[in-house]
C-alpha cells in the first residue's frame, strides 16, 4: 500500500525543480509518519538535481526530490512504535536506514555503513524502491532514524542542523575541539557559519580564515576570536604553525599545502567540503610536522541527536532565511553566488499555493 504525496522536484539532470507528484509508503509497524515543516537547502541537492556527483554514485535517479534536512512533526506512528508520539517535533537527516549489522552500524557510525546506507533521497531503499526527500509534504521513517529535535530553539532554524551542524560538530568532537584548543574554520558560509558557532561553544580558540574581511563583523557576532582574510600572502606567513584544528568547509579549488603549514605538530586538516577536481598534495607537507589530512561525512544517529541536545543546551542554531518552495530555483542560483547567510530553509507551507 502507499499513500500520496507532493513536493518539488528535478523531472531529469540539470532540470529546474517543479511540483511533483509521487508515492510514499504506508506507515509499517516501527514507522513514524512526519508531515514536515521545513527542510534546509543543502549545497549537495543542487550538485544531485544536476548530476554532478555521477562518477562518486552508483546512480542518479530522476525524478529527484531533494531534501535532507527535514524538521516537522510527527502525524501518525506504527503500532510498535516507542520513541515518539503524535505531535513530537523531530527531523530527519541526511539517511534513514542502513544494514544495522556491520561493525560500523554497531558503533553507531551508520553514515559509513559499508553494506548498504539509505540515504534521504537520491537512493535505493532495501526494496530497492527509490527514496525521496524531504522539498515534499510529508516522509515515512523507521523510528530508528528519526531524531527529536530540540523543544527551546524554532524549528526553522533547527532544520540545517541535520546536515551542516552535524558535518561540523562530528569532527570537531572527534578530534577532541574544547578549551586550550585552536580551531580554525576556513568558508564562512553555510557549513562555515556552524563550525564558528559550534567550536565556540565548545569552549575552543576559534579563527575564521575567509577569502576577504567582507564577513569580518560577521565572524565575531557568530563566536570568532580571530578573523584573517586570506587573499593577503602575509596570513599564512602569520599564521604558520598556529591551529591544532582546521576543518575546511569549502568546495572551491584552493592550495591544502598552504593550509597545511598552518598546522601545529600533530594538528589535523579536515575536508568536509567537496570539490569538484582532485586538489594535489605533497608528502612533505604532512611529514613536516606530523600533520594529517583527514576527511568527515556528517555523523551517526546518537551523535546527531547528541549534537541536537547540545545546541539545545547551549542555544546553537543556524542563521537562516526562509523561503517559499515556489522560489527553490532562484534560491539555488543565489547559493551558488554565496548571496545567503547563511542557510535557506523552505516553509513546506508554501506548498499549498500549488
Amino acid at each position: 500500500m502507499m499513500s500520496k504525496s507532493k513536493g518539488y522536484a528535478a523531472l531529469k539532470a540539470k532540470a529546474a525543480l517543479a511540483p511533483y507528484a509521487f508515492e510514499r509508503r504506508e506507515p509499517r509497524e516501527h514507522d513514524v509518519v512526519i508531515e514536515i515543516k521545513y527542510c534546509g537547502i543543502c549545497h549537495s541537492d543542487i550538485h544531485q538535481t544536476r548530476d554532478e556527483w555521477s562518477e562518486y554514485q552508483e546512480e542518479s535517479i530522476f525524478p529527484m526530490v531533494p531534501g535532507h534536512e527535514i524538521a516537522g512533526v510527527v502525524a501518525a506512528v506504527g503500532s510498535k512504535v516507542t520513541k515518539y508520539k503524535v505531535g513530537d517535533k523531530v527531523g530527519v537527516g541526511c539517511f534513514v536506514d542502513s544494514c544495522r549489522t556491520c561493525a560500523e552500524c554497531k558503533q553507531g557510525l551508520e553514515q559509513y555503513c559499508t553494506v548498504q546506507t539509505v540515504w534521504t533521497y537520491n537512493s535505493r531503499d532495501q526494496e530497492g524502491t527509490p527514496t525521496y526527500g524531504g522539498y515534499s509534504d510529508k516522509i515515512v521513517v523507521d523510528e530508528n532514524y528519526v531524531l527529536r529535535m530540540p523543544d527551546n530553539l524554532p524549528l526553522d532554524a533547527c532544520a540545517p542542523l541535520l546536515c551542516a551542524g552535524i558535518t561540523l560538530y562530528s569532527p570537531l568532537k572527534h578530534w577532541k575541539t574544547g578549551p586550550g584548543k585552536s580551531v580554525a574554520i576556513v568558508g564562512l558560509g553555510g557549513l562555515g557559519h556552524m563550525g564558528v558557532k559550534l567550536a565556540h561553544a565548545l569552549g575552543a580558540e576559534v579563527t575564521v580564515l575567509s577569502q576577504s574581511l567582507r564577513k569580518q563583523a560577521d565572524g565575531k557576532r557568530l563566536g570568532a576570536n580571530h578573523f584573517y582574510a586570506t587573499s593577503d600572502a602575509n596570513t599564512f606567513t602569520k599564521l604558520k604553525g598556529s591551529f591544532d584544528l582546521i576543518i575546511n568547509t569549502v568546495s572551491a579549488q584552493i592550495d591544502w599545502k598552504e593550509y597545511l603549514n598552518l598546522l601545529k605538530v600533530d594538528g589535523s586538516m579536515v575536508i568536509v567540503g567537496l570539490p569538484e577536481k582532485e586538489i594535489p598534495i605533497t608528502a612533505f607537507s604532512l611529514t613536516a610536522g606530523r600533520r594529517s589530512l583527514a576527511g568527515s561525512q556528517i555523523g551517526g544517529i546518537a551523535e546527531t541527536q547528541e549534537m541536537l541536545d547540545f545546541c539545545g543546551t547551549r542555544g546553537v542554531a543556524c542563521d537562516i532565511e526562509v523561503v517559499p518552495i515556489q522560489k527553490v530555483n532562484e534560491a539555488y542560483e543565489r547559493v551558488l553566488r554565496s548571496d545567503v547567510r547563511y542557510r535557506f530553509v523552505i516553509d513546506m507551507a508554501t506548498l499549498a499555493r500549488d
